[in-house]
């Protein structure tokens, strides 16, 4: 660390301090620690609340940023941290359902469940990476779908239980406020444990950074010493869940900045993170702290947080080392090729049929399960026919616009939640809510839609203009994604009726579906299938690479926003039924390859078929599934897309 810095460093926390202590002149020291008795209200609420904010602030924002420093250095990955690897929002989910559906599990405290999450979560990232050599991008596209699944499914069970909704919205937004001086002991201490263990960590740590197989060489134990620095990581990581909620990038952020002011050393990198962590998260503490106090919505800091961590995870971008992710069409192997392609895909529209038309006859009535007569079926259809067109429509215009990002990006993991459209079409739908006083179904509609194109033409144009690889366009999409999500969380933590019906919509729905927008939803869906139809010889070229079909007389530029235009705008027009997150835009057309529909127009026509068909089992199972009560669409569709995500970056390349 050079002279100057140190001084900067210095200097900022004399501020700091000058600052603290002026705050709390009027706090009656001679009686410290401060006692509510004799005390006006603003000295409780100084001595009390602001004073524990500010140091919680700062030993949260230390514990993730050296949380965050060990994670890049024993992975060796410039953009790993906790909300990268999944392992906050596994705390988060743990917590989150112990609180809904096992409260007595919390009698010991929150921390032990926040443990196991983080645990878990790390333990599956890691189980993905071990059998890709540890590469920086498989481990964090792993770990961010991962945390993406478990904040979905969070964010559903939260909206289903009514009686906790307002504080797990607000806890996992990451809120700072405190009452007492409890949580500065509990942070405290679990900075102090972390800092020991990584001292001891340092010298094995910087014996694995010459690489496993040179570490090994010298006698290092290479998987305890992995295990116990990542175990370290995540304890400190779900210890500051568990006492604060997700708070986003702060992990990510302060080794970033230490390297980027000369922190070469493993050594330097495991001190100067944490303190440029405190001061982060102090400092965003402190912006929402005075934009509440010009009289603006309080949100909780973790939102603040989360705001500037997309940003920078992308400008970390062209840094990272990696190979090819895990589920490319190498790795796969050359999928089947139908010869007759044509009877299965009318098998498929069969099934499809007579799937919805059982759907419609079967039903759950107070003695449990029924088949509808001729009047009830009659009575029940203006109910059910509206949502079965709906939900069969969202899913066809979801697996359309995933074959055509698959194809654009000539990469199979490739989907509208994975490329951060999903993302910014719920922003869309978001601002459309927030910017005017009533907005339409066609507002909505078109809003969201925007919102979509906007978010996938950020991410092409970035990358296509420093000529990156696939992987890095999947990295840079859930980066936006992660941004949107914090946009997300400081909208709805306002609390007004907006923020409710935003947080209502995120989860997907059919249930308030009316005919007309159902067909509008379909007709959609079936123009996005015939432009795709018209365009498949582009299909067919553009995974060849640019050089390639540019020779064959294809402008690969105008193809590429052409194609953006057609999945944003399925896209945009099945999230406002589904939500942000379903991963029908992934499986559908991976299943449609698997099947030997590898031409342009067999997979668009396939992958329609079978999204349609996944998006109508999932509104099945989430009307019937908590009969008589509705479960969140989003939820369902996550549980059927989770498994198989899993399962295709844990397949191993032939």
């Amino acid at each position: 660390m050079t002279q100057g810095l140190r001084m900067m460093l210095g200097l900022w926390g004399l501020a700091a301090a000058a600052l603290w202590l002026w705050a709390a002149r009027d706090l009656p020291w001679p009686a410290w620690p401060p006692v509510p008795q004799g005390q006006s209200l603003d000295q409780i609420r100084m001595g009390w609340g602001l004073m524990p904010r500010g140091v919680v602030a700062l030993l949260a924002g230390a514990a993730l940023g050296l949380s965050g420093a060990i994670l890049q250095v024993v992975l060796r990955n410039p953009v790993a941290d906790p909300t990268t690897l999944g392992i906050s929002a596994g705390a988060q989910l743990a917590l989150v359902l112990a609180t809904v559906f096992a409260p007595g599990l919390l009698v010991e405290g929150q921390w032990p469940i926040a443990m196991a999450g983080g645990l878990a979560a790390a333990a599956l990232v890691l189980g993905i990476g071990a059998r890709r050599g540890f590469a920086p991008v498989t481990m964090v596209i792993a770990g961010m779908l991962i945390g993406l699944t478990a904040s979905a499914i969070a964010t559903a069970v939260s909206l289903a239980q009514g009686q906790y909704l307002l504080s797990l919205v607000i806890w996992n937004g990451g809120a700072l406020v405190q009452q007492d001086w409890t949580g500065v002991r509990h942070l405290a201490l679990l900075l102090g444990l972390g800092a020991m263990g990584a001292a001891l960590l340092a010298r094995p740590l910087r014996v694995l950074s010459i690489g496993a197989d040179g570490a090994a060489g010298l006698g290092l134990n290479v998987t305890l010493v992995r295990l116990a620095a990542v175990g370290l990581a995540v304890v400190i990581a779900a210890g500051v869940s568990a006492e604060l909620g997700l708070i986003a990038f702060v992990g990510l952020a302060a080794p970033a900045l230490a390297r980027a002011m000369g922190a070469g050393g493993i050594g330097a990198l495991l001190i100067l993170s944490p303190v440029l962590g405190a001061l982060i998260l102090s400092l965003c503490d402190g912006l929402v702290l005075a934009w509440a106090g010009t009289g603006g919505q309080t949100f909780p800091t973790g939102a603040l947080t989360g705001l500037v961590g997309g940003p920078l995870l992308i400008w970390l971008l062209p840094r990272l080392r990696g190979s090819t992710p895990p589920g490319t069409e190498a790795g796969e192997g050359p999928a089947p090729r139908l010869a007759r392609p044509g009877p299965w895909l009318a098998g498929l529209a069969v099934a499809l049929v007579v799937a919805a038309g059982l759907l419609l006859w079967i039903g759950r009535v107070p003695g449990g399960w029924a088949i509808l007569d001729r009047d009830s079926l009659a009575a029940f259809l203006p109910l059910r026919l509206p949502r079965l067109v709906a939900a069969a429509g969202a899913g066809a215009a979801l697996a359309l616009a995933g074959t055509m990002l698959q194809r654009l990006t000539a990469n199979p993991l490739a989907s509208p939640e994975v490329l951060g459209v999903s993302g910014g079409a719920a922003l869309g739908y978001a601002g459309t809510v927030f910017a005017l006083a009533a907005p339409g179904a066609l507002m909505l509609g078109a809003g969201t839609a925007a919102g979509g194109a906007l978010a996938l033409a950020v991410v092409m144009a970035f990358t296509a203009r420093r000529d990156m690889p696939p992987e890095r366009v999947l990295l840079a999409g859930i980066a936006v994604s992660a941004l949107a999500s914090a946009v997300l969380s400081a909208m709805m933590a306002v609390g007004d009726a907006r923020a409710w019906a935003i947080l209502a919509w995120l989860s997907g729905s059919t249930g308030a579906v009316t005919l007309p927008v159902a067909l509008i939803l379909a007709g959609l869906a079936l123009v996005v299938w015939i432009a795709g139809l018209a365009l498949s010889r582009w299909l067919a070229l553009l995974p060849l690479g640019p050089a390639i079909a540019g020779g064959l007389g294809l402008d690969p530029r105008r193809a590429r926003i052409v194609l953006i235009l057609l999945a944003g705008l399925a896209t945009g027009a099945a999230t406002l039924v589904t939500g942000p997150l379903s991963f029908v835009g992934l499986m559908a057309p991976h299943l449609a390859r698997r099947m030997g529909l590898a031409r342009p127009a067999d997979q668009l026509t396939g992958a329609a078929l079978i999204g349609a068909g996944l998006m109508l089992a999932a509104d099945f199972g989430a009307r019937m599934a908590g009969f008589p009560y509705e479960l969140p669409l989003g939820l369902f569709a996550t549980l059927i897309g989770a498994p198989w995500l899993i399962w295709l970056m844990t397949r191993r390349s032939p």
